[in-house]
């Protein structure tokens, strides 16, 4: 058989489970009744995420820490203000436990890029600032961070960055709730026949 028959059969082959077993089932995300379509879509943001992912790790390295601390740093030079942000918030906002980001914030207090104080309106909570050495950490990424970041969004044209971000906003609520889902059918040792 020649191998283009044998390419072909096997694309028949796949369409056909396309349409057996498509993982989703809201007509949004079908086309044609696939889901192709939508899987080629989960994978190639799965591929983006590994690349900033990558990326963070990268800006990170450059500046002497880890990947997630460098994000808790710029998490932290955004949210803070005059105030400084709670680590209840700033899990919120990583989608990361109180605990992970305590152990991590903590690091980079014990580094001298962070420090915490008590909220003054409820002692219980603890609130994080940059210091001075954090921010000139940060100031001595940002050629690194426009070159990268030129780069990374080099085909965005005008007007499709705020169409990106709503997207991606509207997106992150229903990660959460998928991703609560899970967990509980982890937990549950739930799997259910049209699931896969």
């Amino acid at each position: 058989m020649a191998a283009t028959e044998e390419a072909a059969q096997s694309i028949s082959a796949q369409d056909s489970i396309d349409m057996l077993l498509p993982t989703v089932t809201r007509p949004e995300l079908l086309v044609n009744g696939s889901d192709s379509d939508f899987r080629t879509l989960i994978h190639r943001l799965m591929s983006f995420a590994r690349c900033i992912s990558s990326i963070r790790d990268g800006f990170g390295a450059l500046g002497g820490i880890s990947g997630v601390q460098y994000e808790i740093l710029m998490r932290v030079s955004r949210l803070a203000g005059e105030e400084g942000v709670t680590v209840g918030d700033l899990s919120a906002v990583m989608r990361q436990s109180g605990a992970f980001t305590t152990i991590e914030t903590g690091k980079l207090v014990e580094k001298g890029l962070l420090e915490k104080s008590p909220d003054l309106r409820d002692r219980r909570k603890v609130r994080l600032r940059l210091t001075e050495e954090g921010r000139k950490t940060l100031s001595s990424l940002t050629l690194v961070q426009q070159q990268i970041n030129d780069t990374l969004f080099a085909s965005i044209k005008p007007n499709e960055l705020q169409t990106l971000s709503g997207i991606v906003r509207d997106l992150l609520p229903c990660a959460d709730q998928a991703s609560n889902l899970i967990e509980f059918m982890i937990k549950r040792g739930q799997l259910q026949p049209n699931l896969t």
